[in-house]
């Protein structure tokens, strides 16, 4: 099961990742509202934890957003914010529970349990299906790409940046929220303007064949366009 931690707190979120993945869960870390709700808009989960006070845009926006977007998929709000208002608010935006800090981790360990287990029950998939641009196909739950049926084979950051582009693809994707994508699985997010123009030079000759071609926007970003 693959959760995404939207928790700002570098202690709180290193403890609670530890915890999860000793409990078999893979675990993706966002430590501010803009790179949770990327995360959560664009990749597989199975459920997403969101601390409401994250940085940059706040908690319950991501929640909003990310239901809006993934009805299916589980939300389980983790915050120090108590009052009944903050409750009903969370709730209605979408949560599908709340837990307030201080907490124990056997507890957030049987929510987790418990939403997975009613999302089984609905049979819906929280997972987002296989995209198909041109000729390629492209999973986001296996991490699979395609050319023709032909395998592509992708490195961690060269999904990343494609799968970015798909998801915009006609729109101009700037080299900040490339910088977020990269920054949501580890990266420093200083590193995107020295890389990111090997990065894209790599992409466009995996795409070749594909009737997709990336092109740049000067002082903008990056278009994905199909047709070419």
């Amino acid at each position: 099961m693959r959760l995404l931690l939207a928790e700002d707190d570098p202690t709180l979120a290193d403890a609670l990742s530890a915890n999860l993945r000793q409990a078999g869960f893979e675990v993706v870390h966002a430590d501010n509202g803009a790179v949770a709700e990327y995360l959560l808009l664009n990749q597989p989960f199975d459920l997403g934890i969101i601390d409401l006070g994250l940085p940059m845009v706040d908690g319950l926006t991501v929640l909003k957003r990310a239901h809006a977007a993934r009805p299916a998929l589980p939300l389980l709000i983790l915050t120090a914010l108590d009052s009944l208002e903050s409750r009903v608010a969370g709730l209605n935006a979408g949560a599908d529970d709340y837990l307030t800090k201080p907490f124990d981790f056997p507890e957030l360990e049987a929510r987790i349990g418990a939403l997975l287990r009613r999302a089984r029950l609905t049979g819906t998939p929280a997972r987002q299906p296989v995209q198909t641009s041109g000729l390629m196909s492209f999973d986001r739950e296996g991490r699979r790409a395609a050319i023709g049926g032909a395998p592509v084979d992708l490195s961690p950051r060269e999904w990343l940046l494609l799968d970015l582009l798909l998801t915009h693809e006609g729109k101009v994707v700037t080299k900040d929220q490339i910088g977020q994508a990269w920054a949501g699985e580890g990266n420093e997010p200083g590193t995107v303007a020295g890389a990111l123009e090997v990065y894209i030079h790599r992409l466009r000759r995996k795409l070749e064949g594909s009737g997709l071609s990336i092109r740049t926007v000067r002082g903008l970003g990056y278009l994905l366009e199909a047709g070419a």
